[in-house]
């Protein structure tokens, strides 16, 4: 069908199942299944072929930042809209956990929830009033592997414990906050959630500072969490990473440089510990953490298949949480950075040389 829009101009989808269940009955059987099919060819017709090969990106990139004259805009911006235009919007009935009357006060902002199909369920319901599951926390996919990223709000003063749950159930190795601490008498209260110095105890978990180090970009800190209610299982190390250089009421980070330090940082991280999920947070748990989350898999894509495709990584994040990279600035960001990252390449390359 993609190959007739492309040659024809035009879509045949009702004459082109028909023929598909004229040679097998089975080929596509539900009503969901026949709207899937229309969902994504419009997907495809609108968005076309969004990766670029790193060796023409910087080149690509330039023409897509030109604002045309008649029109007034740029490809970069057209493209942006066009995300936006493909991204599905929650209904009230596809957020029903978060909405539950016991689950609301859980919630930091209700503009920002998780779809239930993406819900991080907490698993350690021991000592927990009523076994409470629910966490404002969405599952989502990097470029490798599903559910590599589990993005949330940063923690209210009563769901501190419900964070650690969530640290512990998931196996995340890494926490990356991405807002700063302010007051408690703020309208966005964002206190620490943490011991420093020594031990803690949140609900059924301990956690203990092991070490922290500091620069102007990021504090690092090592934690042991332990359920008490589990000792059998053991703990967990994870490291925790406070980026600095997000100045408040912006979009973007102040500096691409220490931004990708910061990758860098969580990507050897990760790799040391294996199969390790990384949370990571801002405020509302929306287009700073989504920033975060692209620009990794834009990495991953450039070390793995010499690729960028930025409309493909805010795309599969927006599948699980709408909110994800949500200005104009943060998709450029991401396209900035991934040039300044492969720039770095190349000099590497041109002193591995000499």
């Amino acid at each position: 069908m993609l190959d007739m829009a492309e040659c024809e101009g035009v879509v045949d989808i009702y004459n082109c199942v028909k023929t598909l269940c004229s040679r097998r009955i089975n080929m596509i059987q539900t009503e969901e299944q026949y709207v899937f099919i229309h969902d994504a060819i419009l997907e495809a017709c609108l968005c076309g072929e969004t990766a670029i090969p790193i060796l023409e990106f910087a080149l690509t990139y330039k023409e897509m930042l030109r604002v045309d004259s008649q029109s007034n805009t740029s490809q970069l911006r057209e493209e942006f809209q066009t995300l936006n235009s493909v991204t599905p919007h929650l209904d009230v009935e596809e957020c029903s956990v978060s909405l539950l009357p016991r689950n609301r006060e859980k919630n930091r902002s209700m503009d920002v929830l998780p779809p239930d199909r993406a819900l991080a369920f907490l698993i350690t319901t021991e000592g927990i009033a009523e076994g409470n599951n629910y966490i404002n926390a969405a599952l989502t996919d990097s470029f490798h592997r599903p559910a590599a990223f589990v993005v949330t709000p940063h923690p209210l003063p009563g769901t501190t414990a419900d964070f650690w749950r969530l640290v512990y159930d998931y196996g995340c190795t890494s926490v990356v906050m991405l807002n700063q601490i302010n007051q408690s008498n703020s309208a966005w209260p964002c206190l620490k959630y943490w011991p420093e110095p020594g031990l803690q105890q949140f609900g059924p978990m301990t956690v203990e500072l092991l070490s922290m180090t500091a620069d102007d970009d990021v504090i690092i800190r090592l934690f042991r969490v332990q359920n008490i209610m589990r000792l059998q299982e053991g703990q967990l190390v994870v490291r925790h990473f406070q980026f600095l250089r997000w100045s408040p009421y912006r979009d973007v980070p102040d500096s691409k440089k220490a931004f990708l330090s910061l990758l860098a940082q969580v990507h050897n991280w990760q790799r040391e510990c294996g199969e390790g999920r990384t949370i990571v947070h801002c405020l509302n748990g929306g287009g700073r953490s989504g920033t975060f989350c692209a620009c990794t898999m834009l990495l991953e894509m450039i070390r793995h298949h010499s690729l960028v495709d930025v409309f493909y990584a805010a795309k599969t994040l927006r599948n699980s949480k709408p909110n994800m990279v949500e200005t104009m600035e943060q998709y450029r960001f991401c396209y900035d950075l991934a040039l300044d990252y492969l720039d770095a390449l190349d000099c590497l390359s041109e002193i591995e040389v000499r």
